[in-house]
């Protein structure tokens, strides 16, 4: 095609407009600018400068004047939610439920976050209440997932379990701890004076029922079956029944080792009760042998010091921090040797030190030790003395590894 002279017209024409729509364009923005007041625009400044308390200050102004910005209304919300303000947090989303004019989806979303504010705040009853107003709307599962946990809270077992069940008739997946609502049950009856027997055995069995179709990963299970398992330990022995609480017990060592050190006192209880603490010890220091940890380290060597006194104890945990180096070890070795100490001369002939070296001993290492005697878990890093199932910082479920954080480390 051949280039006609013509066509240069168009070239200032194009121009033209494109300067006419930038002006008409320029001229929108200044009215809609000029709507805005200025607390709007120092707020931005403030933001902008790193003064979030005068930008506060400054949208809060804006709201005032112009209650129809719904929007700067929950900014502000979650503003002062997570800046722990929550009576001011749930004054804004008050304000935003009383109006007459609100939409629908809105007003949901003002209810939505009113229920956070009020769980945050630590008023459970009022957070509930509004979590359940909210059943029906766009937010129910997030609502659902919210009762869940202020059921836990409240450990209300038996509304956590139906409010599972819900949940899982709205979304297709595995909810593992179902298992320890059942569990924690269970361990309520066994802590009843008297004990429930028939409430535990029925929570125990619905475990089972419910680990068996939660369809969980390998971990998992294995940590809601040892602590049912545990649990039905804990049942037989107040039931009197020694051979089926040692079945439970030994069943966890063949098959969560890891968890030896959680149930050994218990089982080598068991078999003191039947008459046989040799054999109990023999079956502790075997597993030992297979699968060491410090917790079962510490029940072996007290109980070889209580039945054979202190050179086959100390003949052990000297083989025993030799293929496991432990400052752990040594320290509750120590500590076990100095509580049992009385001054006597057997005492002082036995062992390669005693007195002022055994203490000095232990005191040195003592300090160092402190932090690595404890729990952690594996999702917030909480850490605790005892072991959980529920972990106290994050309330996840079975985040805990059964080691010390020296044998993780």
């Amino acid at each position: 095609m051949d280039f006609e002279p013509w066509w240069l017209i168009f070239v200032p024409v194009l121009f033209a407009l494109g300067w006419l729509a930038a002006r008409f364009d320029f001229r929108q923005m200044l009215r809609e600018t000029r709507t805005l007041p200025d607390s709007y625009f120092k707020g931005l400044n403030f933001l902008l400068n790193e003064q979030p308390d005068r930008a506060i200050d400054a949208f809060v102004e804006v709201a005032k004047l112009d209650p129809e910005t719904t929007e700067l209304h929950f900014a502000l919300g979650s503003l002062f939610r997570r800046r722990g303000e929550m009576e001011r947090a749930i004054r804004v989303h008050q304000s935003l439920l009383s109006r007459s004019d609100l939409p629908e989806a809105e007003r949901e979303h003002a209810q939505h976050e009113l229920a956070h504010d009020f769980l945050k705040a630590g008023m459970l009853d009022r957070a509930e209440s509004a979590f359940e107003q909210l059943k029906d709307t766009r937010y129910a599962l997030p609502a659902l997932r919210s009762l869940i946990r202020i059921y836990e809270s409240e450990h209300d077992w038996p509304r956590a379990i139906e409010a599972v069940k819900t949940l899982q008739g709205l979304v297709d997946e595995p909810v593992p701890q179902i298992v320890h609502y059942y569990c924690e049950q269970a361990q309520m009856a066994l802590a009843a004076k008297p004990f429930d027997a028939d409430a535990a055995h029925t929570a125990l069995d619905a475990a089972d029922h419910a680990a068996k179709q939660a369809g969980q990963g390998e971990s998992a299970s294995k940590a809601a079956k040892v602590r049912t398992a545990m649990l039905r330990a804990r049942l037989a022995q107040l039931e009197g029944d020694l051979k089926r609480e040692r079945m439970y017990l030994e069943s966890i060592l063949a098959d969560a080792p890891e968890f030896a050190g959680q149930v050994a006192e218990q089982l080598l209880a068991n078999y003191r009760n039947a008459g046989q603490v040799a054999e109990g010890l023999d079956v502790l220091q075997k597993q030992y042998a297979r699968y060491a940890s410090l917790d079962l380290f510490n029940v072996v060597f007290r109980e070889l010091r209580v039945q054979q006194g202190a050179a086959p104890a100390w003949a052990f945990a000297r083989g025993a921090l030799r293929h496991h180096p432990s400052l752990l070890g040594l320290d509750r070795l120590l500590e076990a040797e100095l509580s049992s100490t009385d001054g006597s001369q057997q005492d002082q002939e036995q062992g390669p030190v005693r007195g002022a070296d055994l203490s000095l001993l232990r005191s040195l290492i003592h300090k160092h030790t402190q932090r690595l005697d404890r729990y952690a878990c594996r999702t917030c890093g909480f850490q605790a003395r005892r072991y959980y199932w529920q972990c106290p910082g994050c309330n996840g479920w079975e985040t805990y590894a059964p080691r010390r954080l020296e044998e993780l480390e």
